[in-house]
């Protein structure tokens, strides 16, 4: 895809300074472009670079005035960063706007598709699918039967959508991703062995939720697995049946989440935190990174540690954690004084 500096500056309602028929079909750093790239400057620190990149297009503020020559045709706009994030969506939107079913894959007759769907090769859509408008479902994809998916939502290469899971409109799915997979219930025998508990719930997954690749959601034991609208989940998150996670909730990579814990809105979870089973976490909750989580959390409170307590508790501690040898030097000494 090929854009000249005119087109690019009425998406961005900018003016053009230079070639107006410059054209670019590629993105890049300012310093690393080359003729064909569009970039753009926002950072003083990157200044020296438009002087000698060789990138065909550069966005700048309104407010840039150069010192030197440039090559390059500028496109002015009020936020040059804020533009050039406009320009990446509108790019990436372009980029997987695919539409029409590749062959070889499976589309069950019963399944029902809304306009502009695009369904890759080598996919697999199960009976009683219903899927909305603009939905993209990459290849080697599995969509189990009595899905729903919303409008506008992607299902990237190699994710599994099991049976009875509902998704919906505006949502991303990563690459690898399985929601709906059993969750981890076994009832002990008197034997030592274990029966497998049947896990009959399902996974609900709310509005312009994003859920990083490699992610793990486990359908409910009865009910359903629930994430709320505006979630932001990273890579390799384990989230376990019966769990809630309330909306605008973002959780880092490789946090573990067990079954039939209740998390609130606004929350934000550090990576490689683990959260025990059947807790309630209020809202605004901060967790630092690699924190255990083993009771139930207020509103509003920042933790850190494993077991993990308050935040500037833990930050006071810390320090007298680090000079425990010495204190326990001093005690010692301390000792031989008194007696």
């Amino acid at each position: 895809m090929k854009f000249t500096a005119e087109q690019i500056a009425g998406i961005l309602e900018g003016e053009v300074v230079g070639n107006p028929n410059a054209t670019v079909s590629m993105l890049s750093k300012i310093e690393e472009g080359t003729e064909g790239c569009l970039t753009f400057l926002s950072n003083p620190k990157y200044t020296n670079y438009i002087y000698d990149t060789k990138a065909s297009i550069v966005i700048v503020n309104n407010t840039f005035v150069p010192d030197n020559e440039i090559s390059t045709t500028l496109i002015k706009v009020e936020d040059a960063y804020g533009a050039f994030a406009k320009i990446l969506e509108f790019y990436n939107q372009a980029k997987n706007n695919k539409a029409g079913i590749e062959v070889p894959c499976v589309l069950s007759e019963s399944a029902k598709y809304g306009s502009n769907f695009y369904l890759g090769s080598f996919s697999y859509v199960g009976e009683n699918v219903i899927i909305g408008n603009n939905v993209k479902i990459y290849p080697n994809s599995f969509i189990g039967d009595n899905v729903k998916i919303g409008d506008n939502t992607v299902i990237f290469a190699g994710a599994k959508i099991l049976s009875e899971t509902e998704i919906g409109n505006n949502c991303n799915i990563y690459p690898g991703t399985t929601i709906g997979a059993d969750g981890f219930g076994f009832a002990p025998n008197p034997d030592g062995t274990y029966s497998k508990i049947p896990q009959i719930g399902n996974v609900l997954i709310e509005d312009n939720v994003d859920i990083g690749a490699c992610t793990t959601i486990d359908r409910a034991t009865m009910g359903s697995t629930i994430i709320r609208k505006g979630v932001k989940l990273d890579n390799q998150i384990q989230i376990a049946h019966n769990v809630e996670i309330g909306e605008n909730t973002v959780i880092a990579a490789q946090t573990g989440i067990a079954g039939s814990t209740k998390i609130g809105k606004n929350c934000m979870i550090g990576g490689q935190v683990g959260i025990a089973g059947h807790l309630i976490i209020g809202d605004n909750v901060r967790i630092q990174a690699q924190s255990g989580v083993g009771k139930n959390i207020k509103d509003n409170e920042v933790l850190q540690g494993s077991p993990s307590f308050g935040y500037s508790e833990y930050s006071k501690s810390y320090v007298h954690f680090r000079n425990l040898p010495k204190i326990v030097t001093e005690i010692e000494e301390l000792k031989k004084i008194i007696k």
